[in-house]
Parts: structure tokens; C-alpha cells; sequence
């Protein structure tokens, strides 16, 4: 059914001529990239030798970033795709892909990049089956969460644009090597304004601050949704809230996509600091970069501890 209506849209759109085409930058390799944090990344590579769209705008959810008509012209002048990977962009992608018309952007073909190569997931699952929602088939995908995978996804991103454009390989390398730098001081900068998050637990809505959770050692207690995709049932909930107290969980973490009520209930009943925060650059205002974000992330979640230890004391 979404392969067919893209091909109606693709269609369409050919009629359309121009419409919501490329700018015409004659030197510039043309990218989509499927999240705002991997256009980021690509952008801090690129330089000036890119033109960088992304499919999402921040505020999505990443399994099913809505399909509008204007992607496909984007997609079929596109050299370069950039994914997450692990499946994520499963719900939406295949089909924009066959839409595309656009053999150089193909799963397995050079213009297809996969930021996921180099990487290890966590949460791979023993057996799925349809009954279990959307889950993480090839591991939890929401690696980008934490800045120290990151940097794998940047090389990614710098071997795909080198073999497109070796002749740019020197400013490629260049801009690389001063973000990865950049990311390091950052990296260590957060690792020490976190070490009061370290051994907190929290709860969120969807299974996406695994990867996080290693990075700044904290623990991932659960989560509101019953599985990856599937709407929490009472009993779940009541059953959350009542090991919450137990164990004494000080902060429910609400991504933008999902509504606030029921975790502001949680939080409620628990005594819990409930907040809002991003999983892509975008999600919340002041965070258009990936740095921007991460800085939003910790910054917030430290205050939160304080707040709850202020309140307790």
C-alpha cells in the first residue's frame, strides 16, 4: 500500500516539474538524511561541498516520520542517503526509496549510508512476531543518543562522502578531524558536569536512552509504553508507579512525540521530576545542533536531580 502510494506521489510529482527541487548548487553533493542529528553530522563534515535535507524535522517519532510529496524529488536528485540504521527507519523508508526512482540511493548501494556500520546493538531480541508491536528487530536503534556513538556515525558519514567525491577528500578530513575533536571536549566536558546522574534511574516513555544510560552511567528502570510501540495498559502502569516508589526512581523522561498526560500521572503519584527532552536536534527549542542538544540533555537532567534532591532533603 505505501510502495503504491508512492509511486502515485512520484508520478505526481513529475508533472509538477520543479517542485520543491534541490537549489541549483552545481559542486554540491545533494543529501537526505532520514533524522535532523544526522544532517548535523553530515553538514559538519561536508562543509561547504554539501546540501543537506532532512526527512524529520526533530519533533517525530523516528520509526514513523510522516511521508510528504515533496520528498520525493528530494529523493530521486539525491546522490547520498543517510540512515540510522538497525531498522529504524523501517516503517517509512523502503517505500520512499522505491518512490524515489533512484538507483544510486538503493539499500546496498554505495549512495546508501549506513551510520549503524561499526556498532553493537543492545536489546537484540531472541524472536519477534507481529503480536509484539513495533519492536527493535536488529537491537535498539537510538544509538545517536549517546555523543560517544556518535562518533562513529561521523567516520561513517566521512567514508561515504570520500568515496563520492575523493577530490574533496582533504576538506572532508579537515572538517572530520575538528568536529571529532570538538565532540571530544564536549564528551568530556558532559561526563563531568553528569557525574551527579551517575547511578540514577529514570523511566521513559519509549525504549531510546538505553545507549545514553551507558554513557553517563545511569540505569534505565523501564519504560511507559507495555513494549517498543505498544500503548501501556493500567495494569502496567499501576504496576510501574508501585516499583517506582519502591525503588525510589526520581525522573520520568517525556520525548516530544509522545503525549504529556500519562507521564505527568506517573510522575505525580511517584514524587518523580517529570521532563521533556529531545532525541533529535530540533525537539525542543535551542537545540538545532547535535552539540546544542546534547547539551540540552544533560544540562536538564542534572537540574532535575538537584531539584528532586532539594525537594527530599
Amino acid at each position: 500500500m505505501k510502495a503504491k502510494l508512492f509511486r502515485i506521489l512520484a508520478f505526481t510529482v513529475a508533472f509538477a516539474g520543479a517542485f520543491a527541487a534541490w537549489p541549483a548548487h552545481a559542486a554540491k553533493i545533494r543529501v537526505v538524511t532520514a533524522l535532523t542529528d544526522l544532517a548535523d553530522l553530515t553538514r559538519n563534515v561536508g562543509g561547504d561541498h554539501v546540501e543537506v535535507f532532512s526527512l524529520a524535522t526533530g519533533i517525530e517519532d523516528t520509526h514513523g516520520v510522516p511521508m510528504k510529496p515533496s520528498f520525493v524529488p528530494k529523493m530521486n536528485q539525491a546522490d547520498l542517503v543517510v540512515v540510522a540504521g538497525f531498522g529504524l527507519e523501517h516503517a517509512f523508508l523502503p517505500a520512499l526509496l522505491e518512490a524515489s526512482k533512484n538507483p544510486r540511493i538503493q539499500y546496498g548501494k554505495r549512495g546508501y549510508v549506513d551510520c549503524s556500520k561499526g556498532i553493537s546493538p543492545v536489546g537484540v531480541p531472541k524472536s519477534t512476531d507481529h503480536s509484539e508491536g513495533d519492536v527493535h528487530p536488529n537491537g535498539n536503534p537510538h544509538y545517536l543518543l549517546s555523543p560517544v556513538l556518535a562518533k562513529t556515525a561521523v567516520q561513517n558519514i566521512y567514508d561515504a562522502l570520500v568515496e563520492f567525491a575523493p577530490q574533496y577528500q582533504a576538506d572532508f578530513k579537515r572538517n572530520r578531524d575538528g568536529y571529532l575533536a570538538k565532540l571530544d571536549a564536549k564528551i568530556a566536558e558532559w561526563k563531568a558536569m553528569a557525574k551527579p546522574l551517575e547511578g540514577v534511574k529514570f523511566i521513559s516513555y519509549h525504549e531510546e536512552w538505553e545507549y545514553f544510560a551507558k554513557t553517563f552511567d545511569m540505569e534505565v528502570f523501564g519504560t511507559i509504553e507495555l513494549k517498543p510501540g505498544v500503548d501501556p495498559t493500567a495494569r502496567h502502569i499501576e504496576n510501574l508507579i508501585s516499583s517506582m516508589k519502591a525503588e525510589h526512581v526520581p525522573i520520568v523522561v517525556r520525548e516530544p512525540q509522545f503525549p504529556e498526560k500519562v507521564p505527568a500521572l506517573i510522575a505525580a503519584e511517584t514524587g518523580a521530576k517529570l521532563v521533556k527532552l529531545p532525541i533529535m536536534p530540533g525537539g525542543v527549542p535551542k537545540t538545532s545542533t547535535y552539540i546544542e542538544m546534547m547539551d540540552y540533555i544533560v544540562h536538564t537532567l542534572v537540574q532535575a536531580v538537584k531539584e528532586v534532591g532539594r525537594a527530599s532533603a
